[in-house]
């Protein structure tokens, strides 16, 4: 995607920025420069995953850059998964886990509540290293859909950012023929998301704003994918109808590279 946005617009329609990002390992982002770079976007909230650390490995410019709250759900296993939330304003409820023993020792959900709408950062299994972790995935599939339809049912607004893992169509891989096979592809997998999308009301919040656009955020370290662009869409900003009415700009970030993933970047108007 072409469009670059270093700053949040000068409009006073836009009161909230809200930041996605896989970071393939936080202290390795933190060397690339991830840090010196989040401080000049004017994020309201940012939702980070894979950490890859645990409590006792990062710094407290990671635990809590200028100006944000942290909270942090690790993985038990070191050096694996996990996600986390920095946020300019205090949450009134955190949550660490869907309360599935499995998946919340692998650190891949973290819920912050705030005045009427709710955030969550989320890493979905990847199947890409055998059946086991695919059935893995599917598995967590099966209980995360529930919960996903609780939350919509909740009455307040929801929006879940995160590495999904899934490419949902055609235009969200650069070969897709090639790939219908394999995880993150698959014919099941494509169809939970459409059905989180058509029956349970959730909105891909990128493909409104851009139905057309063929744009990824995540690329193979293999060959050239990065160089040729042959990538994938796999971070998605899904949200209630509500919240999502509200967005105006998306932009994925490829100016500077601290992960395998770029950063997703939504502005919503108040």
């Amino acid at each position: 995607m072409a469009v670059i946005i270093m700053a949040r617009p000068q409009s006073p329609e836009i009161f909230m920025r809200i930041i996605t990002v896989n970071l393939n390992g936080i202290r390795s982002a933190a060397n690339k420069g991830f840090f010196a770079w989040l401080a000049e976007q004017d994020a309201d909230i940012v939702c980070l995953q894979e950490l890859r650390a645990q409590a006792a490995d990062v710094t407290q410019q990671m635990l809590a850059p200028a100006g944000y709250y942290g909270y942090f759900h690790y993985a038990e296993k070191k050096g694996y998964s996990g996600v986390g939330i920095y946020c300019r304003e205090k949450p009134q409820q955190v949550t660490l886990g869907l309360g599935i023993a499995e998946f919340d020792a692998e650190g891949r959900y973290l819920c912050a509540d705030f005045a009427g709408f709710s955030v969550v950062s989320l890493y979905l299994p990847s199947g890409s290293s055998g059946e086991e972790r695919q059935a893995v995935k599917f598995k967590f599939m099966a209980a995360f859909l529930p919960h996903l339809r609780a939350l919509r049912t909740s009455g307040r607004e929801v929006l879940v950012c995160g590495d999904w893992n899934i490419a949902h169509q055609e235009i969200d891989l650069k070969n897709w023929r090639g790939n219908q096979k394999n995880s993150g592809f698959l014919p099941e997998e494509r169809a939970w998301l459409t059905e989180l999308f058509d029956e349970a009301g959730f909105v891909d919040v990128f493909r409104g704003l851009h139905p057309e656009l063929a744009a990824y955020t995540w690329w193979s370290n293999r060959g050239q994918a990065w160089a040729k662009d042959v990538g994938w869409r796999l971070d998605y900003q899904i949200a209630t109808p509500g919240i999502a009415a509200r967005a105006r700009v998306a932009t994925i970030y490829k100016a500077q590279r601290f992960s395998d993933h770029a950063p997703l970047i939504i502005d919503y108007t108040g």
